[in-house]
């Protein structure tokens, strides 16, 4: 207590402004605990970049934190780059102080006379991603907290080729950033003199570039798809519905009550597109003008919540699995259809992603890359096969995907285009969208994935979830509900144990704190900390034939109580 109490007198100093150092002040007087958990670390990188609750401290989001990550990165960017004029572009999504905390990263990145193209509104965080590239920048910050709770905020970092840092530029720019110890060494220059404000010329050439992906213009031309679309109060509010009419969608039915920008996210408890309540508003339009489908996107558009009108009138909730397999199925049968396949292209997709997507990618002699949790691990394959070999599409299971090569982010934007695209095509079928999944499960195998996270705040919930991670790492079981366990894949050791044969293999992957067991029976069970959320995470895999449509429903159901089964075991393990 005696160093967290330390830190936070820092804090009291005239550096600092003055309702900052009244809310440390009255932290030290009145409250021991939240002042614990303010200061008791300091906030690092994760899978998504700085990300916290905002407030005083240096364990919370606000200006100080902000800055001074900014000058180390500033510090950062001006060695790896000596030799030329940086750029960095700067966009920021709906959050409260989001606009603020965009200013103050432009104001020190201006400082260090760093060229900052800033956007003169909220967007969505793939254009960001676009925009660098687009730009020719040597980096890019989103101010987001993605789909958490409105308490937080977040600060992105993406590199030169418009994906999110990875090794050794993490590692680096903490570094730089530990070697800001006082506030007063960070700079700021509030007439913002390096600063251009962007916006509408870069949104129409995302928009041109997003219609390239489009495999089937006719069909959409010819449509009668009809829309409901949410922006759950964030970025995608004005982007999207332009992008659909674009590429020729004219039926977009937008939820008003939703369509305003707002960081308190009023008319959600979560504003996650992966929460079905997050999306009610919008189904319960959809049911009014029986729309044939309902999108929704997370406040920073990277996200995509979809849901489907089923022929019986009722609406159904496709999880990310569901929807990446959907979209792999389609760009990878089309492709095939219009002679594009070369014996050059690959997928990619993240290790706790369905198997799905490796099976229907090897139907098409199509490359599947596995990579780790994290979208910017899949933007690091792209640029390293960038020129060589061709990325058809990629994703993860948490409700992100991405096709083509100049976005390097989840694009919620594309991906919405994309799944109205093959409901349009599914459509001229007299399919809906549920019944092409079923048609995919039939031919290719039955994959049905769950989920199941336990939320664990705080100093004491960080203990906790090092102590879970410990314990099946160090006391690996067995088996798993009487099916033994074939291998364990342990991704912080970097190696793969066959237990059957106790063979050893190297694991081709970044170190991370992830454990992974293979079953005798197919069955695939993962396990890791959240790197944005204070949760631990575990996954669980399993498939069997689906030999008739008609078997569909009594095989998920065998199948769910299968999945259920084996969390009840880990979790009370």
């Amino acid at each position: 207590m005696d160093e967290i109490l330390k830190k936070a007198q820092v804090w009291l100093t005239d550096i600092f402004d003055e309702q900052t150092r009244n809310q440390v002040k009255q932290m030290i007087e009145n409250d021991k605990d939240l002042l614990t958990e303010s200061f008791y670390k300091d906030l690092e990188f994760g899978t998504g970049g700085l990300r916290g609750i905002m407030g005083a401290g240096t364990n919370r989001i606000n200006k100080y934190t902000i800055g001074m990550t900014t000058q180390g990165l500033s510090n950062y960017l001006l060695q790896q780059f000596p030799d030329k004029k940086i750029k960095c572009a700067i966009a920021y999504d709906c959050r409260n102080n989001s606009e603020y905390f965009a200013r103050i990263t432009a104001q020190v990145f201006s400082a260090n006379g760093i060229k900052v193209y800033l956007f003169d509104a909220l967007r969505p965080t793939p254009e960001l991603s676009f925009a660098i590239r687009h730009l020719g920048c040597q980096s890019g910050i989103v101010i987001t907290a993605s789909h958490n709770p409105k308490e937080y905020n977040g600060y992105k970092v993406y590199w030169q080729d418009g994906g999110q840092i990875i090794a050794p530029h993490d590692e680096n720019i903490i570094n730089e950033v530990r070697k800001i110890t006082n506030v007063a060494d960070v700079k700021f220059d509030e007439s913002l003199k390096n600063v251009e404000l962007i916006g509408e010329d870069v949104d129409n050439k995302y928009i041109k570039k997003l219609s390239t992906i489009s495999l089937n213009p006719e069909i959409i031309k010819n449509s009668d798809l009809k829309i409901v679309f949410t922006p759950i109060h964030g970025s995608t509010v004005d982007i999207l519905p332009k992008a659909l009419r674009k590429v020729g969608f004219h039926d977009i039915n937008i939820v008003e009550e939703q369509a305003i920008p707002d960081g308190n996210f009023p008319t959600v408890i979560s504003p996650n597109p992966e929460d079905p309540a997050a999306l009610k508003m919008a189904v319960d339009k959809a049911k009014k003008i029986k729309a044939d489908i309902v999108m929704g996107t997370d406040p920073d558009g990277d996200r995509l919540g979809i849901v489907v009108r089923q022929r019986n009138g009722e609406y159904l909730l496709l999880n990310g699995n569901q929807t990446a397999s959907i979209l792999i199925y389609y760009l990878l049968e089309e492709w095939k259809n219009k002679g594009l396949l070369k014996g050059k292209e690959y997928i990619v997709k993240t290790i706790v992603t369905t198997e799905l997507l490796t099976v229907i990618a090897g139907h098409y002699k199509v490359k599947t890359y596995d990579v780790l949790t994290g979208f910017k691990y899949i933007a690091d394959i792209i640029e390293k096969n960038y020129g060589k070999t061709k990325f058809i599409g990629g994703g993860e299971e948490s409700y992100g995907f991405l096709a083509g090569e100049f976005v390097r982010d989840k694009d919620a934007v594309m991906s919405c285009m994309l799944v109205a695209e093959v409901a349009a095509w599914a459509k001229t079928q007299g399919k809906t969208l549920d019944e092409l999944l079923v048609d995919i499960y039939v031919k290719f195998g039955y994959y049905l994935e769950g989920l199941k996270s336990l939320t664990k705040k705080g100093k004491s919930g960080l203990e906790e979830i090092q102590t879970m991670m410990e314990k099946f790492r160090d006391k690996t079981p067995n088996s798993i509900k009487g099916v033994t366990i074939a291998l364990v894949h342990d991704f912080l050791k970097g190696n793969t144990i066959d237990k059957i044969s106790a063979l050893r293999y190297e694991i081709m992957l970044p170190k991370s704190n992830v454990l992974q067991f293979d079953l005798v029976d197919g069955t695939k069970i993962t396990v890791r900390p959240s790197g944005t959320e204070p949760k631990i995470k575990f996954y669980v895999s399993v498939h069997d034939k689906l030999e008739n449509k008609s078997d569909y429903q009594s095989k998920t159901k065998e199948l769910q109580t299968k999945i259920d089964a084996i969390i009840d075991e880990l979790i009370t393990y």
